[in-house]
């Protein structure tokens, strides 16, 4: 490594169809120094060519076309073992969609604390034997 190149940031990425809370989770996941990709919706995510750089994905569990745990099924497909944290605001869609999750995942709901999101972020990047290689 020459002496201008610097250690990579692990790139975490959030997945909120709320600007509110993508623009709070960038400042609160920049601050614990990661590099942070935002998408309003799994879509976007989806189609962005981006899916190998992630190191984890953060994302809400209730939005519109495709919800959070059909976009875990999605992610587990192409990136078996990536860490997934939900967050939902909506306690009953827990209830309507049981989930069962291999690998590290968590769920918050809202409100959580920030600091416990940053833990959880930092543990599941801990956990090398979950993740899968980048390309």
């Amino acid at each position: 490594m020459a002496m201008t190149d610097h250690p990579r940031r692990a790139v975490v990425a959030v997945v909120d169809d709320d600007r509110r809370v993508l623009e709070s989770l960038e400042l609160l996941l920049e601050s614990a120094d990661h590099d942070v990709r935002l998408y309003s919706s799994p879509t976007a995510l989806l189609e962005s060519g981006r899916l190998a750089e992630i190191d984890c994905l953060i994302s809400d569990v209730g939005m519109p076309v495709m919800d959070g745990f059909e976009l875990v099924r999605v992610m587990q497909a192409n990136r078996p073992g990536l860490p997934i944290i939900l967050v939902t605001g909506r306690p009953d869609l827990l209830n309507r969609s049981p989930l069962e999750l291999p690998g590290h995942y968590r769920l918050f709901k809202k409100p959580f604390e920030g600091q416990e999101l940053l833990t959880a972020v930092g543990e599941a990047m801990a956990s090398p034997h979950l993740r899968t290689p980048r390309s």
